[in-house]
């Protein structure tokens, strides 16, 4: 992309509002945003110009929580596959997990991650640090979170092992640590009691309808109530990653705006498209830990996205090899691959009257740009980063193995046409995604926090 560009003839969605117009790209920043055609003046001052015809401008999206695999178990993906197919669904800025091997749960491992990704990630990025029962003085005290994005804590277990079940630890956790605190909420003793009723029952082969049993309402709840409960006791900001049922919703606060709330809660793409009516058809492909679960959950969560009560969505973007995926209940693997269809699920969810588009880049691009006190991302305003999606809106997008980008080579969404189509993803003013190319020369940059 030349020095100075202008983007026109475009339908731009941003901070609530949806308008013909224009942007200019000044380097790695956007220089202008504007309503209408923009005057001679502009034009002439742009090195280049391109008529998008009324494809959607908005935002990149920013993805608060992915597993990109890297280090340890790059078979599945890695920072370099992984963040291409972000790029291809118009995630400009990511944030990943720690329960990778090793897992990210030391200053050594935290920086080994963030050089790994200044070498190979097409977008932005954060990495955050992993709390275990004994690095509590670490998280309290050695990490620069204007810098790092957060402490991830599992309060029930999942991929990776990184339980975090003494109690003296999660008090000083939540009571010291300058942060903010993302966790994954199961209770483990509802879940074991859970499973051992079913193997009681039916024996070890439980076909993959048992997981939401297993890892029920009840577990979720029953763990986000605690969680919640200690951060309004020490005043911590938590913030609750993948909310999967309705009865978890009444712990939320739909009235305070994002900026000022201090307890937090996310929805991931997954439980607001699937049920548990999809488990005959997709099977172990929709296996995730927290489960999906009823057509009545999906339906709450929709509802609390809309009115607040949720802030933000993102993917838990997981990818397992093929064959990973194969099993029952409890021997295949939980998680799926979403980063690269994220946003055009989001859109057909707002074709189907669902959600808004202005909505969808609400909670897509400004809600974790917000959360999260990210620097100069998440918006198309003068001086911020210049980081973009261009969506045709009138192009049907049907997805096949052939045209999946992440190392996985699978997804729940085989088989699914949508009706708008990511174009091109624009990183810090670099062209990094273009109507299915790649341009590996630009890299992504390390996200800061205010």
């Amino acid at each position: 992309m030349s020095k100075r560009s202008l983007l026109h003839n475009a339908v731009i969605v941003n901070e609530g509002n949806r308008f013909n117009g224009y942007i200019v790209i000044d380097g790695e920043t956007i220089a202008d945003v504007g309503q209408g055609s923009p005057c001679e003046a502009v034009v002439a001052s742009c090195d280049s110009t391109e008529d998008l015809n009324g494809c959607l401008v908005i935002p990149g999206v920013i993805d608060d929580q992915v597993h990109f695999r890297d280090p340890g178990l790059t078979r599945k993906g890695d920072i370099s596959t992984e963040s291409r197919a972000a790029v291809a669904g118009g995630v400009t800025s990511y944030m990943d997990m720690p329960n990778v091997v090793p897992p990210t749960t030391t200053l050594e491992a935290l920086e080994a991650k963030y050089a790994r990704a200044a070498e190979v990630s097409l977008a932005n990025y954060s990495f955050f640090m992993g709390a275990t029962n004994d690095n509590i003085d670490v998280l309290a005290s050695s990490v620069d979170y204007s810098k790092t994005c957060g402490v991830k804590a599992f309060l029930g277990s999942s991929t990776g092992n990184m339980l975090v079940n003494d109690p003296k630890a999660l008090h000083r956790l939540f009571a010291e640590v300058p942060a903010l605190i993302a966790v994954h909420s199961e209770d483990e003793a509802t879940i074991a009691a859970n499973k051992a009723r079913y193997v009681a029952e039916r024996g070890d082969d439980l076909p993959v309808e048992y997981h939401p049993l297993i890892r029920s309402a009840e577990a979720c709840y029953v763990s986000t109530a605690r969680a919640v409960g200690m951060a309004s006791q020490y005043g911590t900001r938590l913030h609750v990653l993948h909310l999967s049922t309705a009865r978890e919703l009444s712990l939320f606060d739909s009235t305070t705006p994002l900026t000022d709330k201090r307890i937090t809660a996310e929805v991931c793409v997954h439980h607001l498209w699937f049920s548990d009516e999809d488990y005959s058809r997709l099977g172990n492909m929709i296996k995730c830990n927290p489960a999906i679960k009823t057509v009545a959950d999906r339906d709450a969560l929709r509802n609390a996205l809309r009115s607040g009560a949720i802030d933000i969505v993102a993917t838990d973007h997981a990818p397992h090899l093929w064959q990973e995926k194969q099993g029952n209940c409890l021997t295949a693997a939980s998680g799926m691959p979403l980063v690269q269809f994220s946003l055009v699920a989001m859109l057909e969810l707002a074709r189907q009257g669902v959600f808004t588009i202005e909505q969808v880049v609400d909670k897509m691009c400004h809600a974790p740009a917000r959360l999260y006190r990210i620097d100069r991302r998440g918006f198309l305003r003068r001086g911020y980063h210049a980081d973009i999606a261009i969506i045709d809106p009138a192009s049907e997008n049907k997805v096949e193995p052939g045209n999946i980008v992440s190392r996985c080579g699978w997804s729940p969404f085989v088989g699914t046409v949508f009706h708008n189509r990511v174009v091109r993803t624009i990183v810090n003013g670099n062209i990094v995604y273009d109507h299915g190319d790649f341009y590996d020369a630009h890299r992504g940059q390390r996200l800061l926090f205010n």
